[in-house]
């Protein structure tokens, strides 16, 4: 009987679920869903157009310096996914450290790795304000192996040697340590566009983990706790929007990571970029983005 009623139940409950700002319709793609699924070629020839008139971004592009992502999600039921260079992986400093994060929730719900204070405490601060020490000791508590098993993993395909490789963590935030460099490239902390995107659009879906892990991976995620490239700009596009974010530099190699979710905003917005000038340049990429889905007439100037 309880069965039966969970089986008629289940629609009004995803209706329900996506009647709410911060959650999508769990039923709009299977949990292995591809971003091929929601590619929009609308947005795609928006997002191209604004970038290849731009010389210097067009430049990037060309050289491959340049990654961006968006998914437009608007409309929770049809979301809408555009990329530039979206497969080509790139060393993105402590932005993969999103997947120390997914790889320790997966632990603690699989019983391997104990939630105890500590651990809470160190996962907020290896997002929130990207600690390096913090990120480290996590690393060591999950181990490469983990990580590396949770993003290679059917559930998530989020390093796929076929598709450009992805999500990788190869090595500590530290000096010392032994090394697990991606298969593909040898890089010790890996993203691309296509991975990243698809671990927020996973998580705005409660698909990371379970429903329940998505929210607590969302409440380390939110209110980030450093202000610069896109939340620079979102702190004046979009001050009253929930801005789950994870970002890093590194030397030429500057990375960001968004999913704004607010009054007349709801996307996701990724970029890896290898140039001197790469926290400017995130900065107006927020405002490519939105010129692209036609948000609030924002130009891609500075």
């Amino acid at each position: 009987m309880y069965k039966l009623f969970a089986f008629f139940a289940l629609p009004f409950l995803l209706i329900s679920s996506a009647n709410s700002q911060n959650v999508l319709p769990v039923n709009h793609l299977t949990n292995n869903s591809s971003l091929a699924t929601i590619k929009d070629n609308n947005l795609q020839v928006k997002l191209s157009a604004i970038l290849y008139a731009d010389k210097k971004l067009n430049r990037l592009v060309k050289e491959k310096k340049l990654a961006v992502g968006i998914i437009d999600l608007k409309n929770p039921y049809g979301a809408k996914y555009a990329a530039v260079n979206g497969n080509e992986m790139m060393y993105a400093a402590s932005l993969p450290k999103i997947a120390i994060l997914l790889a320790a929730i997966d632990a603690i719900d699989k019983g391997e790795l104990k939630e105890t204070p500590a651990v809470t405490k160190d996962m907020n601060l290896m997002i929130r304000k990207s600690n390096n020490a913090a990120s480290t000791r996590m690393i060591d508590r999950v181990g490469y192996k983990k990580i590396a098993a949770v993003m290679t993993s059917p559930e998530y395909k989020l390093y796929d040697k076929q598709a450009g490789g992805g999500l990788w963590v190869g090595k500590r935030y530290a000096a010392a340590g032994a090394r697990n460099p991606d298969p593909l490239k040898g890089l010790s902390h890996a993203a691309s566009v296509d991975a990243v995107c698809k671990y927020y659009y996973m998580l705005a879906k409660g698909e990371l983990v379970s429903p329940e892990r998505s929210e607590q991976m969302k409440s380390i995620l939110v209110n980030p706790g450093l202000h610069h490239k896109f939340v620079n700009t979102l702190d004046k596009v979009a001050p009253k929007a929930k801005v789950y974010r994870k970002s890093g530099s590194w030397r030429t190699f500057h990375s960001d990571s968004v999913w704004v979710n607010g009054p007349e905003r709801n996307y996701i917005l990724v970029a890896l970029i290898d140039d001197a000038q790469g926290e400017q340049i995130a900065r107006r990429l927020v405002r490519v983005a939105e010129k692209a889905m036609k948000g609030r007439g924002l130009t891609a100037s500075k």
